[in-house]
């Protein structure tokens, strides 16, 4: 009997034959991303550990970066230039959570081709190390509070409270705000905003919200969402919205898949996503099949979901590209990664 993952590969893979006759569909769409950098990701190698993976936008040149059998790194994340790359390595014994993985081991820098990969601290330092809009600065989220450290002497220059927020904390392209997931806001996984130069602030979805990340701009941020109502557990989807107040916009949903990591183009034009059958991801096992999709298209429905539809009259169906398995993936349009 085929997994829940299973089935949606088979499905959305039938549905990319199916659109390649039509020049508007899948197989437009993967002419029109194939040259537009890189993207970034972990996925499970064939000895099982969890690697860093490159590939284009269109699912070409995958090619391992790190090729280190006896860890599993994850949570890759590309300087805004595209030159960088942070990420996270535990020992191969150990598997990431999905609810604690950006404090796991040790927070690496290299460049972004993989090579001259360089711890930066002992393993949970630097807990969701994230980049600052220049690049020079990472953004850090302990239980004690928030920390930006200098990158080159890795310095702590400011400290403030975290107000509830407990992970997956972004910067804002602009620097003035930070976007994640708290539990002051009524709800245990509510995503929120903070603005940095008052400490204010305010909650963008207050139930079953997480994997928040920023669009291009800075104002609008995108976000994963399990909406209630639905019948019995649910199916989390991914929306955006453009702040605390601001009515949310539904981007993907699919019935017998939950969405996540939901990761903005460069030039705002495209959105990269992961999720399965299986809550969290499922980091433990193999990944789960990304997808791309037009942000120029949402929102869309992937699937027959007819309670989804219902809600969404209006919603495509796409065109929807299917990508390899992988897990947290980010984008970049530098040239960089590619260089072996």
């Amino acid at each position: 009997m085929k997994s829940r993952t299973g089935r949606w590969v088979a499905a959305l893979l039938a549905g990319a034959c199916a659109a390649s006759a039509d020049t508007n569909g899948v197989e437009a769409l993967r002419a029109e991303v194939k040259g537009r950098g890189w993207i970034a990701f972990a996925a499970r190698t064939e000895a099982g550990d969890l690697d860093l993976f490159v590939c284009r936008p269109d699912g070409s040149a995958k090619r391992n970066l790190t090729r280190t059998p006896e860890w599993n790194e994850g949570l890759p994340r590309f300087s805004p230039d595209g030159g960088r790359l942070l990420f996270r390595r535990i020992p191969r014994k150990e598997t990431f959570d999905n609810n604690h993985h950006g404090a796991q081991g040790v927070l690496l820098l290299a460049r972004s081709d993989g090579s001259d990969a360089k711890p930066l601290g002992a393993a949970g330092e630097f807990p969701w190390g994230t980049w600052s809009p220049d690049g020079r600065q990472i953004l850090c989220l302990a239980p004690k509070g928030f920390s930006i450290v200098q990158l080159d002497t890795l310095a702590t220059v400011r400290s403030f409270p975290r107000k509830g927020f407990f992970q997956q904390p972004a910067w804002s392209p602009d620097g003035g705000v930070i976007v994640g997931v708290a539990n002051s806001f009524g709800e245990s996984w509510s995503v929120a905003r903070m603005d940095l130069a008052s400490g204010e602030s305010a909650a963008i979805s207050t139930t079953d919200s997480c994997t928040p990340d920023w669009f291009p701009g800075g104002t609008d941020a995108i976000y994963s969402w399990r909406r209630p109502g639905q019948k019995g557990y649910g199916w989390t989807q991914l929306w955006r919205t453009a702040g605390a107040g601001t009515p949310p916009q539904l981007v993907y949903a699919e019935e017998g898949r939950h969405v996540y990591g939901g990761h903005v183009s460069p030039d705002a034009k495209y959105v990269l996503f992961t999720g399965n059958g299986v809550e969290d991801g499922d980091p433990a096992n193999g990944g789960s099949p990304m997808g791309l999709m037009r942000l120029a298209d949402a929102p869309v429905i992937g699937g027959e979901s007819p309670a989804f539809r219902s809600l969404h009259p209006k919603a495509g169906r796409g065109p929807v590209l299917a990508l390899p398995s992988g897990w947290e993936p980010c984008w970049t349009f530098s040239e960089a990664p590619g260089k072996p």
